[in-house]
């Protein structure tokens, strides 16, 4: 599936940097573990990451691979994959106020991709950070049931 980068619906990524932010995601202990990927969360409210640093977008992410993964060339290609995995479900699944950090395990350079973006949407919805479907609930469902 490709993602229409002028769609309405999809939320603004943006990118986690510096140590700092990523030492913050991974203080609040909230991950979930899946065979392709692991998923660290934490909300935030837009105040406490500083206008600088969440001017623009509506979530954070961070990519790491550690070299348990591999070697360099294998870390970037795990890095390449959870980026482009991310590009497919984030933008329409997660919910905006997020900092998100997706660290790459031994098994996400060889899992098939389908797999892996199965994977990150999974964690996402263990961790509750799935954006609710428009017209599920709200004024719309019920509009439409009149």
């Amino acid at each position: 599936m490709r993602v229409r980068l002028d769609d309405p619906g999809l939320i603004r990524l943006g990118r986690l940097k510096k140590r700092a932010e990523f030492l913050a995601v991974a203080g609040t202990r909230r991950k979930w573990a899946q065979p392709g990927v692991i998923v660290q969360l934490r909300r935030w409210d837009g105040a406490e990451g500083g206008a600088e640093a969440t001017a623009g977008c509506d979530l954070r992410v961070g990519y790491t691979a550690s070299r348990k993964v591999g070697n360099s060339v294998a870390r970037n290609r795990a890095r390449r994959r959870l980026r482009a995995a991310a590009a497919e479900v984030l933008g329409r699944r997660a919910a905006p106020g997020l900092d998100l950090v997706l660290i790459a395990r031994g098994e996400t350079v060889r899992r098939p991709f389908a797999d892996l973006v199965a994977d990150l949407d999974r964690a996402l919805e263990k961790l509750g950070a799935v954006r609710p479907a428009p017209g599920v609930g709200g004024a719309e469902a019920g509009g439409a049931a009149a």
